[in-house]
């Protein structure tokens, strides 16, 4: 058959998903139609060359064109699967052609999860509101710590089966719930609007830090550099050990701790978000850990595909220049950052050499030649719940009694206290920016003049401080969010 390729054509049925010309008894030539005329009988020479001629030429037509067919086919073999089942638009397609075109994996389109290509029904239902519908007062622990994590180490001392890593402060999840009382929703009374203030997930120690500052010393003396050392007993572990945590990212279950965050909110208060297309402003820092803690938390509270109901704006953190930022309000706090705010860590210190006091009497004598200090004690302590949350195991942690671990308890409650609570000079002036917008919100106003940290530039625009926003999800550090419970005038959070 030859088609012309200024003519159109007609398709028949269908092998394998393959379309195949239409059977006819007559094929276009030019664009007229010709019957196929058969060998000519006469036995003319110039007749049958003539013939010949005719059918090769035609024969030549035929591959030339099955050959295009065939790579046509090849290059759009997605496109016609797509077509002949009607499940994929024309947008879909051309957004998986350009991801297969810039992916070097060799992957086939068909295996790509997005967009996807046969996902089945996909209806959803409606969304929770757990905490509006619930009748009974919900349980004692509404937060279990993530699995993967050894946290049943045996303590000298522990008499009541108590759990030391219920007394980390900080670094660890807090096992009884949000530390208020819950109670179901009094009658006829609902639920409008949900402010949350998140601290980011377990991460790695900062960097100059207590842990990372032991580390260094340790393997200064393991490798030779400030002399040679033995350590023996309870220490002798130390030995061969070596330094493996990363600085002030999140560590794995610090990542699961907000997707299982935005889960439980998604059960409590999934009902208010505004399910009319339009997307929520949520807030954080360009910190990694930060913005990595929001993310994940959005996935857990929609999905992976969090970016179609949410945006997230990022305060600046961290560069050379102070930026207003309510969410990490220290920065902007001058005093914040000198002696006259440094109460809470001059108590800590003071506390850390009494109570640990034992603890380095019993440990020195394994560390012979290391000169092993009070303070390399208590970063001994903190280097328990460091490796832990990122490494789920750390052996330093049954070097001390269950009395010690109280202690070390006692010292996180005075640096914050001091250093961010009632008992700090500054810690209102750290917190009152946020609270500022909260009021802004609850009375459904832009904020144009700012007794804190307020950055005008987001919070004097409704596109990124919306005004009637049922869901608002902000994300910040321990520290500020003491600060900002203190500038509230939170006073349950006071003693210490």
């Amino acid at each position: 058959m030859h088609h012309s390729p200024n003519c159109s054509f007609e398709h028949g049925g269908r092998t394998n998903g393959i379309d195949h010309p239409a059977k006819h008894d007559e094929e276009k030539h030019g664009c007229l139609s010709t019957k196929l005329r058969p060998a000519p009988e006469s036995s003319s020479g110039v007749a049958v060359s003539t013939w010949l001629k005719q059918r090769l030429l035609f024969a030549g037509q035929v591959i030339l064109f099955t050959i295009i067919v065939v790579q046509a086919v090849m290059l759009y073999r997605s496109l016609a699967l797509a077509s002949a089942c009607g499940i994929v638009d024309a947008g879909a397609l051309r957004r998986q052609r350009a991801s297969s075109q810039s992916s070097s994996s060799g992957i086939p389109q068909y295996y790509q999860t997005s967009p996807e290509l046969f996902p089945g029904p996909t209806p959803t239902g409606e969304p929770a509101f757990l905490a509006q519908t619930n009748p009974a007062p919900f349980p004692s622990t509404t937060y279990i710590p993530p699995s993967p994590l050894e946290t049943q180490v045996p303590i000298q001392g522990n008499k009541d089966d108590g759990n030391i890593f219920h007394m980390m402060g900080h670094y660890f999840p807090n096992p009884d719930g949000f530390g208020v009382d819950e109670y179901p929703l009094p009658q006829n009374a609902t639920i409008k609007q949900l402010n949350m203030l998140s601290r980011h997930g377990a991460r790695y120690p900062t960097t100059g830090s207590g842990a990372p500052m032991l580390a260094e010393k340790i393997t200064n003396y393991t490798t030779g550099v400030l002399g040679d050392v033995e350590f023996t007993g309870p220490l002798s572990f130390l030995n061969k050990w070596q330094y493996k945590l990363g600085a002030e990212i999140l560590v794995p279950v610090g990542k699961q701790e907000l997707f299982d965050s935005g889960t439980l909110h998604q059960y409590m208060y999934g009902h208010l978000y505004p399910n009319n297309g339009s997307k929520i402003i949520a807030r954080s820092t360009t910190q990694d850990r930060m913005t990595k803690t929001a993310e994940y938390f959005l996935a857990g509270f929609f999905g992976l595909d969090w970016p179609s109901n949410a945006t997230l704006v990022l305060a600046i953190e961290g560069s050379d220049s102070t930026w207003n930022n309510s969410l990490a309000g220290y920065d902007n706090c001058p005093n914040s950052n000198k002696p006259v705010s440094a109460g809470g860590n001059n108590a800590t210190i003071e506390w850390y050499n009494i109570y640990l006091a034992d603890a380095t009497e019993r440990l020195r004598p394994h560390a012979p030649g290391f000169n092993w200090t009070v303070t390399d004690t208590y970063n001994a302590q903190s280097m328990c719940a460091y490796e832990t949350v990122a490494l789920g195991y750390s052996a330093f942690c049954d070097l001390f009694t269950f009395e010690e671990w109280q202690g070390y308890e006692y010292s996180v409650d005075l640096y914050f206290a001091g250093g961010y609570g009632f008992q700090s000079p500054t810690g209102r002036a750290v917190g009152i920016g946020y609270v500022q917008e909260i009021l802004a919100r609850l009375q459904h106003h832009v904020i144009d003049h700012p007794v804190a940290q307020i950055n005008l530039t987001l919070d004097n625009n409704t596109a990124t401080f919306p005004l009637d926003q049922t869901l608002n999800f902000d994300f910040s550090h321990d520290t500020n969010i003491m600060a900002i419970l203190t500038a509230f005038g939170f006073t349950q959070f006071a003693p210490f």
